[in-house]
């Protein structure tokens, strides 16, 4: 007899929910058990290419900090180039800055002014969705810039912050891989 087969795993299943991070009552959703699994990883990264394959991709925008992890491994499929978005004061050479709301205040990231030529086409990519202030100015620093952005890609959205909706009203595409319901 032919043991039953193992169920299919998804790229949420590689997830873990940790209870009470950063704050009580927050649930964290930590993607670093997803890069620690190879085949998790890997079919992160190639659901995250999988939309764009074929489009012309110069660059891939990799949001700090994870988003550079999952940036930088879809660059390398996409055979684009990486371009990080930093917060203040970690990039060494002439920056441009944009300003963004958290939940108690305000925080700033940087990009190269010379990261991008007028007219490229970028993919912004990052592991969380929550209220889409981090990506909107990730995509106003590439307009600034010149860019064409052809999509913004997340491995988790947590719908219930409004994000995706906020970069759907801006005429944005956007791919997630999997979505948690709550804070």
């Amino acid at each position: 007899m032919t043991p039953p087969a193992a169920a299919t795993k998804t790229v949420r299943d590689y997830i873990r929910t940790i209870a009470d991070f950063p704050h009580e009552g927050i649930l964290f959703r930590d993607v670093t058990t997803l890069f620690a699994d190879p085949r998790g990883f890997r079919m992160a990264v190639d659901q995250l290419v999988h939309p764009f394959a074929g489009q012309r991709i110069d660059k891939v925008v990799g949001l700090e900090a994870r988003g550079f992890i999952l940036g930088g491994a879809v660059a390398h499929q996409l055979s684009a180039g990486f371009v990080p978005v930093r917060k203040k004061g970690k990039l060494p050479g002439p920056t441009i800055a944009e300003a963004y709301t958290l939940e108690y205040g305000e925080a700033v990231v940087e990009v190269h002014d010379d990261a991008l030529m007028p007219g490229e086409t970028v993919l912004i990519v990052d592991d969380l969705l929550a209220t889409g202030g981090t990506a909107i100015a990730g995509l106003r620093l590439m307009e600034r810039l010149g860019a064409r952005v052809a999509g913004c890609a997340f491995v988790v959205d947590l719908p219930d912050l409004g994000g995706h909706r906020r970069l759907l009203d801006m005429g944005m595409a956007v791919h997630t891989l999997c979505a948690f319901e709550g804070l």
